[in-house]
């Protein structure tokens, strides 16, 4: 009788030291993962932020490049014109 109780005994302490050494091992799983989403979290609104800044930085660019196409266009019909009013000046 006493051989078994010992033997239980036995089990119960070694159940209990998988136990403790399981939990703790768990805590510190979900504190990595705690530690994970949380660089995720900062990462995303870093994202969000450079995101906001190209939308409200779109429209300025695209009205700069629309301007400076006009006045390349201007200016390459200018260009052109001078080229030709050159030309017919010389007798070409």
């Amino acid at each position: 009788m006493q051989v078994l109780v010992i033997i239980v005994s036995a089990t119960l302490i070694i159940f209990l030291v998988f136990s403790i050494i399981t939990l703790i091992k768990i805590i510190q799983l979900l504190n990595e993962i705690k530690r994970i989403i949380d660089k995720f979290e900062r990462i995303t609104e870093q994202a969000e932020t450079i995101g906001e800044i190209i939308k409200k930085s779109a429209v300025p660019i695209a009205l700069g490049r629309f301007i400076s196409n006009i006045a390349e266009a201007i200016f390459n019909k200018r260009s052109s014109g001078d080229q030709k009013k050159h030309k017919r000046k010389r007798g070409e």
